[in-house]
């Protein structure tokens, strides 16, 4: 039996463990990845069909070792692990540059060079790449300038590869507001619990996958079932 594979990049908590599980229950075959081993293998624990490959998107080396385990054909890669940058959450002018560079490398370079590492067998399956952005991209919060610039910079970086391969679906997706611990991260100190749970934007991604619609950005809002929004 020949299953569809996914590459999720985060995977060990939030949306990203949130999205692995859905599609280990549709039955697909998972390459998954985060940063800290021992959560990452806790968050796969139970998952069929899982390979977790532990290590930073940043690292050249990390994304070559993922290219390698998703084999030649890949039916989905999606761009979740994001860098926040310091928290709190300085002003633009408080911004060190060196921080701005990391947090660039981890959600503009590493997403865009884990496509061209991907595309052969991305091209092979006909597949798909979800890329997840914020609504940081668009509007100007104070203190988010410099991991909205790394997600407006995404989302552009989504749109050309979409024009620049029509024969793919290439998305960008805002998940809106989630209780995850990069948004507690953003906001010390303060309850974010009102926020939804990753697992609640899953719903939508599945009916992205699902469906039929243009490569482009989307929000999940958006995007929900209807029965799922009753």
């Amino acid at each position: 039996m020949t299953f569809r594979t996914a590459l999720i990049t985060g995977a060990s908590r939030g949306l990203g463990r949130a999205l692995a599980t859905a599609l280990s229950d549709r039955g697909w075959r998972l390459v998954v990845d985060a940063r800290d081993p021992a959560r990452l293998d806790a968050a796969i624990a139970g998952l069929e069909r899982t390979t977790a490959v532990a290590g930073d998107v940043a690292d050249p080396q990390h994304r070559a070792a993922l290219a390698e385990a998703i084999g030649p054909r890949l039916d989905l890669l999606v761009n979740n692990a994001s860098e926040l940058g310091p928290s709190p959450l300085p002003a633009l002018a408080d911004l060190h540059p060196d921080d701005l560079r990391h947090v660039l490398d981890v959600n503009v370079v590493a997403p865009l060079a884990l496509v061209q590492a991907a595309l052969p067998a991305l091209r092979a399956a006909g597949g798909t790449v979800l890329d997840i952005s914020s609504d940081a991209a668009v509007e100007a919060y104070a203190g988010w300038g410099g991991y909205g610039a790394g997600k407006a910079a995404l989302d552009q970086l989504t749109a050309v590869l979409a024009v620049e391969n029509p024969d793919l679906r290439i998305y960008a997706v805002d998940p809106g507001d989630m209780a995850t611990e990069m948004h507690q991260a953003a906001f010390p100190g303060e309850d974010i619990s009102d926020r939804p749970a990753p697992e609640t934007v899953v719903p939508a991604l599945l009916a992205l996958l699902d469906g039929s619609l243009p490569s482009g950005r989307y929000r999940a809002a958006e995007l929900v079932p209807a029965e799922a929004s009753r």
